[in-house]
């Protein structure tokens, strides 16, 4: 787009991921004031010139450690709109966990469809492009934003993790679910390819009714191998664990649970204390600020997605394409 390097912004509550993400970039962060009043509003403003520039506003927008979702949501709404105000060619919202995705499309009477309202809000305040990480739909995502829309998949690096600590046992991966086969294909082929090994697939059967989930049946041949559970985010972990332990009963050699996004909420502990998970691995998007690392010890691994999103801004600055990070 320009021959000046792209500038990165982001929220008090996400500097230091932002800062990682300038840093790849040969970068510094754009200084900004972000300002509380008393009543609970608040003023965000650049407090550098932005007049002509391409800049990149990094927020993961999960809840939690001090702030919740809607308070992240609207402070990027209103820097966005202030960059545009200053002067900003163009402001990418940069979004690695997206909130309210899992609402995008109606199982009810009358239900919302909040994905579609959220993109609405940031066309409203003049975003120019989004870009997140492992949306929990991605057609649904694709469908809700008028603005151009990148998507990045996190699966190279769950495949360079799973390749280099698998061992030589024969793998699988497996869906926890049938709405994440794609996802978890896509996965087993970069994992194939990867290690030039034949790699199998599965799912277990799952089904949700008022909250309720039922089923557990493996569709697959686990057996003596290593499974690779694949998901995009974790919340409790009950599916997880669901699903591991369907892999262990018909004789999973190890099971390696991997979600891009983990959120860990209330019950997760489970997660970490079954032993039917060997190891839980998960990118940094959502920081595990709400799990115990000293109890969990190397159970829990955090892969750095810096490197990726850092690559992706640099891709479209330049007015390239993104689809080439994804791993294919």
């Amino acid at each position: 787009m320009t021959t000046t390097a792209p500038r990165i912004a982001a929220l008090n509550a996400g500097r230091d991921f932002a800062a990682r993400i300038a840093a790849i970039l040969g970068v510094k962060p754009l200084a900004h004031e972000e300002r509380d009043f008393e009543d609970g509003e608040h003023k965000i403003r650049p407090l550098e010139s932005v007049r002509g520039s391409d800049v990149y506003l990094v927020q993961s927008l999960h809840g939690g450690d001090g702030m919740s979702v809607n308070d992240k949501l609207a402070r990027l709404l209103f820097f966005i709109g202030g960059l545009k105000d200053a002067g900003a060619v163009r402001v990418t919202a940069v979004v690695p966990y997206l909130c309210y995705a899992r609402k995008d499309r109606r199982t009810k009477p009358r239900d919302p469809v909040t994905t579609r309202y959220v993109a609405a809000l940031f066309e409203a305040v003049g975003t120019d492009r989004i870009v997140t990480v492992d949306v929990h739909n991605r057609a649904a995502y694709d469908n809700a934003f008028r603005m151009p829309a990148e998507h990045l998949e996190a699966r190279k690096l769950f495949v360079d993790h799973v390749r280099a600590t698998a061992g030589d046992a024969g793998l699988v991966v497996v869906s926890p679910d049938e709405g994440g086969v794609k996802r978890a294909e896509r996965f087993r082929q970069g994992l194939a390819a990867a290690t030039g090994c034949a790699v199998g697939s599965g799912f277990v059967e799952k089904y949700r009714s008022e909250g309720v989930v039922s089923g557990g049946t493996l569709v697959g041949e686990v057996a003596g191998r290593t499974v690779a559970i694949l998901d995009d985010m974790i919340g409790t972990g009950g599916t997880l664990v669901r699903a591991a332990e369907a892999c262990r009963a018909e004789g999973a050699e190890a099971v390696i649970a991997c979600a891009t996004h983990g959120l860990f909420m209330g019950g997760a502990e489970a997660l970490f204390a079954s032993p039917a998970i060997d190891r839980v691995v998960v990118t940094d998007t959502v920081p595990p600020f709400r799990v115990d690392r000293a109890r969990v010890g190397e159970k829990l691994v955090v892969l750095d997605s810096a490197p990726l999103i850092a690559a992706a801004i640099r891709a479209l600055h330049e007015n390239g394409s993104v689809t080439a990070l994804e791993g294919d």
